[in-house]
Protein backbone atom coordinates (compact mmCIF):
# COMPACT_ATOMS: atom_id res chain seq x y z
CA UNK A 1 0.00 0.00 0.00
CA UNK A 2 1.12 3.37 -1.03
CA UNK A 3 -0.35 5.75 1.95
CA UNK A 4 -0.34 5.30 5.29
CA UNK A 5 -3.46 6.21 5.78
CA UNK A 6 -4.34 2.11 4.06
CA UNK A 7 -2.73 0.54 6.70
CA UNK A 8 -5.34 1.99 9.05
CA UNK A 9 -7.94 0.10 10.96
CA UNK A 10 -9.58 3.54 11.44
CA UNK A 11 -9.87 4.36 7.33
CA UNK A 12 -11.41 0.75 6.24
CA UNK A 13 -14.08 1.23 8.92
CA UNK A 14 -15.04 4.67 7.62
CA UNK A 15 -14.60 3.72 4.38
CA UNK A 16 -17.28 0.93 5.11
CA UNK A 17 -19.22 3.45 6.96
CA UNK A 18 -19.62 5.56 3.38
CA UNK A 19 -20.50 2.90 1.77
CA UNK A 20 -23.31 2.41 4.16
CA UNK A 21 -24.54 5.14 4.46
CA UNK A 22 -24.34 5.25 0.44
CA UNK A 23 -26.47 2.27 -0.06
CA UNK A 24 -29.13 3.28 3.16
CA UNK A 25 -29.31 7.21 1.20
CA UNK A 26 -30.67 5.49 -1.65
CA UNK A 27 -33.79 4.26 -0.16
CA UNK A 28 -34.59 7.65 1.06
CA UNK A 29 -37.77 9.79 -1.29
CA UNK A 30 -36.70 11.06 -4.04
CA UNK A 31 -37.63 14.79 -2.65
CA UNK A 32 -34.62 13.96 -0.17
CA UNK A 33 -31.91 12.73 -2.71
CA UNK A 34 -30.67 16.25 -2.98
CA UNK A 35 -30.95 17.45 0.77
CA UNK A 36 -30.39 15.30 3.80
CA UNK A 37 -29.68 11.98 1.94
CA UNK A 38 -26.81 14.23 -0.18
CA UNK A 39 -25.97 15.82 3.31
CA UNK A 40 -25.42 12.46 5.12
CA UNK A 41 -23.45 11.16 2.20
CA UNK A 42 -21.53 13.65 2.16
CA UNK A 43 -20.22 13.77 5.93
CA UNK A 44 -19.90 10.44 5.48
CA UNK A 45 -17.11 10.97 2.63
CA UNK A 46 -15.74 13.62 4.46
CA UNK A 47 -15.02 11.43 7.39
CA UNK A 48 -12.94 9.19 4.79
CA UNK A 49 -10.90 12.24 2.82
CA UNK A 50 -10.44 14.16 5.95
CA UNK A 51 -8.59 11.14 7.62
CA UNK A 52 -6.62 10.13 4.17
CA UNK A 53 -5.19 14.27 3.57
CA UNK A 54 -4.73 14.65 7.25
CA UNK A 55 -2.07 11.37 7.06
CA UNK A 56 0.13 12.79 4.49
CA UNK A 57 2.81 15.02 5.23
CA UNK A 58 1.60 17.27 8.12
CA UNK A 59 2.50 18.39 11.41
CA UNK A 60 1.79 16.51 14.24
CA UNK A 61 -1.03 20.03 15.46
CA UNK A 62 -2.09 19.44 11.21
CA UNK A 63 -2.53 16.41 11.10
CA UNK A 64 -4.93 16.45 14.90
CA UNK A 65 -7.32 18.94 13.02
CA UNK A 66 -7.83 17.06 10.20
CA UNK A 67 -8.46 14.04 12.22
CA UNK A 68 -11.00 16.64 14.36
CA UNK A 69 -13.04 17.35 11.19
CA UNK A 70 -13.55 13.93 10.38
CA UNK A 71 -14.76 13.38 14.42
CA UNK A 72 -17.04 16.11 13.34
CA UNK A 73 -18.15 14.67 10.53
CA UNK A 74 -19.08 11.38 11.49
CA UNK A 75 -20.99 13.23 14.41
CA UNK A 76 -23.09 14.81 11.51
CA UNK A 77 -23.89 11.29 10.01
CA UNK A 78 -25.23 10.03 13.45
CA UNK A 79 -27.08 13.53 13.66
CA UNK A 80 -28.43 12.85 9.44
CA UNK A 81 -29.36 9.21 10.86
CA UNK A 82 -31.43 10.26 13.58
CA UNK A 83 -33.29 12.85 11.08
CA UNK A 84 -33.93 9.79 8.57
CA UNK A 85 -35.12 7.83 11.83
CA UNK A 86 -37.27 10.63 13.00
CA UNK A 87 -38.69 11.05 9.30
CA UNK A 88 -39.12 7.38 9.03
CA UNK A 89 -37.06 7.10 6.26
CA UNK A 90 -35.34 4.34 8.43
CA UNK A 91 -36.05 1.62 10.91
CA UNK A 92 -35.13 2.61 14.43
CA UNK A 93 -32.86 -0.79 14.01
CA UNK A 94 -30.47 0.10 12.20
CA UNK A 95 -28.34 1.08 15.33
CA UNK A 96 -28.23 -2.07 16.07
CA UNK A 97 -26.35 -3.03 13.24
CA UNK A 98 -22.59 -4.39 13.18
Amino acid sequence: MAFRFEDWKVWHMAVDLSNEIDLLAKSFPADERFSLASQMKRAADSVVLNIAEGSTGQTKPEFRRFLNIALRSAVEVVACLYLAIKRKYINPDISDKN
